[in-house]
């Protein structure tokens, strides 16, 4: 069975886009960075349940390598480094937020202790940090 893609497509976007974001703990390190502010390694890592330091070193350099963030290293004692979201990563800010608000409306009961739907907007602020 071929495939509905137009002709001037090598792969399909939505794959494409899984390709980059659909590693373990890729989406969390994004959310984190959106949502929390955060920036540092170990802030990362004593956020995301599950994680390694090798496997958060190798999720960081593949980040990096696909431009979703860059690193920034301050020439400090001890040496401070820093993750941002690149424009491209800044650009998945909405796809997330809609990931989230599927879940929080349509999925409820895995979500809430009381399995009642709310939007992302109020489980996570009117107040959101702006990704610009």
């Amino acid at each position: 069975m071929t495939e509905a893609l137009p002709s001037d497509c090598k792969c399909c976007p939505i794959d494409n886009t899984f390709k980059i974001i659909g590693k373990k703990f890729t989406i969390h390190i994004l959310r984190n960075i959106m949502v929390l502010n955060q920036k540092r390694f170990n802030q990362f890592l004593g956020s995301i349940e599950g994680i390694n330091p090798n496997t958060l070193s190798t999720r960081l350099r593949e980040m990096e390598k696909t431009k979703l963030i860059e690193k920034k290293v301050y020439n400090e004692t001890p040496i401070r480094i820093e993750y941002t979201l690149t424009k491209k990563g800044k650009a998945l800010k909405p796809i997330l937020e809609e990931m989230a608000e599927f879940s929080t409306r349509f999925c409820c009961e895995d979500i809430f202790k009381d399995a009642k739907p709310r939007s992302f907007r109020h489980v996570f602020g009117k107040n959101l940090p702006l990704i610009q």
